[in-house]
């Protein structure tokens, strides 16, 4: 049988109010006025059709029936706050499922993650590779990171990187005999693919490159496998900045040209609107922000 309750906001006026005895203190707590406490409990009196204040000389009593209720009202709002903390903290601890790109994974997130263990000891990360996005988090997955335009429907989408692409190397390609000066020069190399011949296609229209054979050169289905053959001297991959950043710290990639082009796509970290506030969630987000950041502030490394 469906029962009738009381107006929710005269319930916490009169506990407030009860409590305090005082219809002034309430309304400081509250943050309303005066005749804004004593309209709620009067609105509350007469729906339980009693008195639940007595005022004798200046002061405020509570009636017998206001103090059984106080007290009942008072145990009920400590276990809606209690509840609600336990939420909260529940939220902030479990496991939280990251998909995202292998390439992104080897070479940005995996060598971070230990740190924000440290950071969130209570939140168990669990990496999901995926080497396309559908556009939709699945059950399984809390947050994902994406590479694309950041227009995924029905999904909070933060743009983490921008990034740029710029022909990289191994240093031994400068001890061949052949040249390696100008743009000019890609033509006596291998280039390597990532996908398909696209990247590079554009890249040196835009770039007023001629002469180049794009057709030329093996194809890689991951960003990490151009990087890793144009590490060990296989040829020149057209690479990423933001994935190719700790084969250049390293040493082992160089960038011959100063030239660079800003690219259409990003990584974004994505979630379902439901869960952006999500504890665990709201962590994870936050530590990526604060990565990179830390990346930018070295945007200059290439």
């Amino acid at each position: 049988m469906n029962r009738r309750l009381p107006p929710l906001n005269s319930l916490k006026t009169f506990e407030a109010a009860a409590r305090h005895l005082s219809f002034t203190r309430a309304a400081d707590e509250l943050f309303v006025t005066q005749a804004a406490v004593s309209h709620q409990v009067k609105a509350l009196e007469e729906f339980l059709s009693m008195k639940l204040f007595l005022r004798r000389n200046r002061a405020l009593l509570l009636t017998e029936e206001g103090q059984s209720y106080y007290l009942d009202l008072k145990e009920i709002f400590r276990n809606i706050q209690d509840a609600t903390e336990r939420l909260v903290a529940r939220g902030a601890k479990g496991a939280i499922t990251v998909a995202l790109p292998p390439s992104f994974a080897i070479q940005w997130l995996v060598p971070r993650i230990s740190h924000f263990s440290q950071l969130n000891p209570d939140i168990d990360v669990r990496i999901k590779a995926v080497d396309f996005d559908e556009g939709f988090l699945s059950d399984d997955v809390d947050v994902a990171i994406y590479y694309g335009k950041g227009n995924w429907s029905g999904l909070v989408a933060d743009k983490l990187h921008t990034e740029f692409l710029t022909p990289m190397c191994s240093p031994l390609l400068f001890q061949s005999s052949k040249p390696l000066a100008h743009l000019d020069d890609l033509r006596h190399h291998v280039l390597l693919h990532d996908s398909s011949r696209d990247a590079w296609k554009g890249w040196l229209k835009k770039t007023n490159v001629l002469g180049v054979n794009v057709n030329q050169g093996p194809i890689f289905s991951h960003s990490m496998l151009v990087l890793q053959a144009a590490a060990l001297g296989q040829g020149i991959a057209l690479g990423h900045s933001v994935l190719a950043r700790p084969e250049i710290q390293s040493g082992r990639l160089v960038c011959p040209f100063e030239e660079k082009l800003i690219t259409n796509n990003a990584y974004y970290f994505v979630c379902q609107q439901s869960q952006a506030d999500l504890g665990k969630i709201v962590a994870f987000r936050q530590w990526l922000v604060e990565q990179v950041q830390q990346d930018q502030e070295d945007e200059d490394f290439i």
